[in-house]
């Protein structure tokens, strides 16, 4: 898929390596949809890929004296679900980030590939947009901020130029005064990609509203505004018939698309429905209604900081890792995945290949203590790392109370799946050791099984976590 590969240490080395290699190069770092991009060959002509995922504070969210909130370009989905900053101040976010793909993919993903990707199906871009986003772009000559309004061309098309890297996105934090949500309609819980999605930000003052933002997702070629809602809101109190028409006017502004998932029609509809039922949810006081308070993240306590990325360009370098608690040294594959390297250069075959896109989770491991799907990591990124897999899993050749219990419940059909189910539920009792039901629900978000409804399974991990 790619040629070479480049741990990078600096922005300054990153920008260097851009501006000489500029169409050629792409910063990686989540990878989420890089790797599936180049698969397809949406990316063509990529041939170096520069790995930025250990290049200090950019992973950092944090607030300045102007009350303006950064996040870095490293910063994931995950970290801005859990950041009580995010939770607090920018809720909308935190939401839109909580209901992306599953805890795997929320490890890896990060929010700065989801607005650069550029789909406007992309869910953070949508409450990014309401809350006033800008983005930093730094290149070798120079450094510019570009409102998010302005940085979107058309589908996946955006203003960046080739020698040009993403460090910064900043927003202005809410205020006491200001309420948010963020609604998702898809065609399920997890795992799916928007129909349609709005992010609302109400100021309010008692019941009347002093402005209003509301962005509507999965309607137009580009996220956008429903300008004509906004302002007929502006100096209205929340009553239902005020909140009807402007549900009217938002859905005024879609211009939906036919699709396998959905009608234009049908789509049309819906965007009234969930602005109306976002207006509704902030003016009762629910707009936090289903979000849990402590999202499964699927993280352990024990999460491996790797520290300054030591740099190491591929194929030239060997990927040094640690692979259940064992010294690997590979001088090939570092044009795979992490799924593929595992399998196919170091023999451990307990991993599974089923979907290959991030969808099925059969192929989760354990990367520096987070689970993360292999299928959709680069290769070199193991280099430095610390990764289990399900070999690794039992201690001392005793079976983690995970596998006992799996076996127990005999909750396996065929199997091809019980790898991935395993890794997961032994992160989350490692996460949260006493899981309630529906924390056990959410952990296996990213776990697909074709055979069982689930019942069993659930039940073996609801057993483990007493064990």
């Amino acid at each position: 898929m790619w040629r070479n590969y480049i741990n990078a240490t600096s922005i300054e080395e990153v920008v260097r390596i851009l501006a000489n290699k500029r169409d050629s190069a792409r910063v990686v770092a989540g990878g989420t949809d890089l790797i599936l991009e180049l698969e397809r060959g949406v990316r063509k002509g990529v041939d170096t890929l520069i790995d930025v995922t250990r290049i200090p504070q950019l992973s950092q969210i944090t607030i300045d004296e102007d009350d303006v909130i950064h996040l870095g370009a490293l910063v994931t989905h995950n970290d801005c679900a859990a950041s009580r900053l995010i939770r607090t101040r920018a809720y909308p976010l935190a939401r839109a980030a909580w209901e992306v793909g599953a805890p795997q993919i929320r490890n890896r993903g990060t929010v700065a590939g989801n607005v650069i990707t550029g789909s406007p199906a992309n869910d953070t871009i949508t409450p990014l947009m309401a809350l006033g986003a800008k983005v930093t772009l730094v290149s070798a000559k120079k450094t510019r901020v570009v409102p998010l309004k302005k940085f979107y061309l058309g589908v996946r098309k955006t203003v960046m130029e080739p020698n040009e890297m993403l460090v910064d996105i900043s927003f202005p934090a809410l205020t006491k005064t200001q309420r948010g949500t963020f609604i998702k309609l898809a065609l399920r819980r997890a795992q799916a990609i928007s129909l349609v999605n709005t992010a609302i930000i109400l100021d309010l003052k008692a019941d009347t509203v002093k402005s209003a933002s509301i962005t509507l997702g999965a309607v137009t070629p580009i996220i956008t505004h429903a300008p004509k809602a906004e302002k007929f809101l502006v100096g209205k109190k929340l009553n239902e018939k005020n909140i009807a028409a402007a549900a009217e006017l938002a859905m005024k502004s879609a211009k939906p698309i036919d699709d396998v998932r959905g009608s234009a029609t049908y789509r049309h509809e819906m965007v009234r429905v969930i602005t109306q039922r976002g207006l509704t949810a902030i003016r009762d006081g629910k707009e936090q209604t289903g979000m849990p308070k402590k999202p499964i993240l699927l993280v352990g306590p024990k999460t491996v900081d790797g520290g300054p990325q030591t740099g190491g360009t591929f194929p030239s370098s060997p990927i040094e890792t640690t692979i259940n608690g064992k010294k690997y040294s590979f001088t090939s594959g570092h044009d795979k995945t992490l799924l593929r390297l595992l399998r196919e250069e170091g023999m451990l075959i307990g991993t599974k290949e089923g979907c290959a896109e991030g969808e099925c989770g059969a192929c989760t491991v354990f990367l520096d203590g987070q689970a993360v799907m292999s299928c959709l990591v680069p290769a070199p990124r193991a280099h430095g790392a610390d990764i289990v897999t399900i070999e690794g899993l039992a201690n001392g050749g005793k079976l983690n109370p995970v596998q006992e219990k799996f076996i127990e419940h005999n909750a396996v059909q065929c199997g091809y799946c019980i790898p991935g189910f395993i890794m997961s539920g032994a992160k989350l009792l490692e996460e949260k050791p006493n899981p309630t039901r529906n924390e056990i629900e959410q952990a296996i978000t990213g776990n697909l099984c074709r055979c069982t409804g689930y019942y069993k399974i659930v039940k073996a991990l609801e057993e483990a976590s007493g064990a």
